[in-house]
């Protein structure tokens, strides 16, 4: 693995913005669309490496990656979104996501084909789910964000990675070893 991009440690939190003050959120392309992620629920990114393939797993699951020592699963956004699999460049990043759930916190990395920026998106300037057009699933979609007159796609992160496949996950992590 490459080197690491480390973010300030914060916790994972909902997605929703106070009244008037702009949010920060992570850009990054997937299939020539921008999509972003709240900037509290990424824990760091990295350059995409060996991803070890776990059998008999949803397409979406590439595989997990030893993030210094801890077994981390990779989604590919791609496949999950119902598409064709990531390629793989020099700009292939992997976006470690930290998701909570009660007391449980679990590391989760998404491919994505390149990271943007970090850019801030006051509440106003995020419009509503559109209830048709997207090519994803719209409960996927938390809101458009309109950044210098074009959308932005905001990721709802606790749907794309629903609890359900977050246990899935974890079951997986901790049934390997740490050398993986």
């Amino acid at each position: 693995m490459g080197p690491a991009v480390q973010t300030p440690q914060r916790p994972a939190s909902k997605l929703t913005p106070h009244a008037s003050t702009p949010q920060q959120y992570l850009t990054f392309t997937l299939r020539g669309e921008v999509f972003a992620v709240a900037i509290l629920n990424v824990k760091e990114i990295i350059e995409y490496g060996t991803v070890t393939e776990i059998p008999m797993m949803p397409g979406f699951i590439r595989g997990v990656i030893n993030l210094r020592g801890s077994v981390v699963p990779v989604i590919d956004l791609s496949c999950r979104f119902g598409d064709h699999a990531t390629e793989i460049s020099r700009r292939t990043c992997i976006v470690i996501i930290e998701l909570q759930e009660g007391d449980n916190r679990q590391d989760i990395g998404v491919m994505v084909d390149a990271v943007l920026e970090v850019l801030e998106i006051a509440p106003p300037e995020i419009e509503p789910t559109p209830s048709f057009g997207a090519r994803i699933r719209t409960d996927f979609i938390q809101g458009m964000g309109k950044v210098n007159g074009k959308f932005v796609i905001i990721l709802d992160v606790s749907c794309v990675l629903s609890i359900e496949e977050i246990s899935m996950l974890a079951h997986v992590a901790d049934t390997l070893p740490a050398e993986v």
